[in-house]
């Protein structure tokens, strides 16, 4: 399975804004962006005035980046997307948001979408009663995402049984038992991520 192997600080330079890729350090002053803002390379500080097409590829490469998706991913949940009724930007969030990674982010059980792929790709993780190692995994309304049983007494999830967990109104967890359920689809304006969603509907619409 192909994945961005690099240094993840590099992307939230880059993008000039934090994507928060590794958890904690990204709220603390280790944080690449908080030493130092540039983008990296030698001409990082060089660059000025962006077109609207640069416009439109940074916003792009920022979802990307955000839901850790790579290109060949993104473009076809971008075409899976623009298949269903409704607002094409607005079905794109919400595909992304209720991957099955994201879901176990959004819930509190791992403090980045990239631990959260790899809990999953490790098997952590039940939906409805049934282990998914898929974290594209379209998880729909009325699932429940569990910690599988086997992984209860991990350390990782020991600990979270004791912490207070804030989740978006769409889904609703229950530490003590490590699961939640995602009630409904999220509403636009549910979603947090910092994204101009119409920006890659003009750069794809080309």
């Amino acid at each position: 399975m192909a994945r961005y192997t690099d240094a993840s600080c590099r992307l939230c330079r880059r993008e000039a804004q934090k994507l928060f890729l590794k958890g904690e350090r990204c709220y603390s002053m280790k944080c690449a962006l908080e030493r130092r803002s540039a983008p990296p390379g030698q001409h990082g500080l060089g660059r000025k005035k962006t077109s609207d097409y640069g416009l439109q590829l940074r916003e792009k490469q920022k979802a990307k980046r955000f839901y850790g998706l790579l290109e060949k991913q993104f473009h076809n949940t971008f075409v899976k997307a623009a298949a269903k009724k409704g607002i094409t930007g607005d079905n794109l969030l919400v595909m992304l948001e209720t991957r099955l990674d994201n879901v176990v982010f959004r819930m509190g059980f791992a403090s980045s979408r990239k631990e959260a792929r790899q809990l999953v790709n490790h098997g952590h993780f039940t939906v409805n009663g049934r282990k998914v190692d898929i974290p594209s995994y379209q998880v729909a309304p009325g699932s429940v995402v569990a910690v599988k049983k086997k992984s209860h007494k991990s350390p990782k999830f020991e600990e979270i049984k004791d912490m207070q967990i804030s989740v978006p109104a769409w889904i609703s967890v229950d530490v003590a038992k490590l699961e939640g359920t995602v009630l409904n689809l999220p509403a636009r304006e549910e979603i947090d991520t910092p994204i101009a969603e119409h920006l890659i509907v003009e750069l794809y619409s080309k």
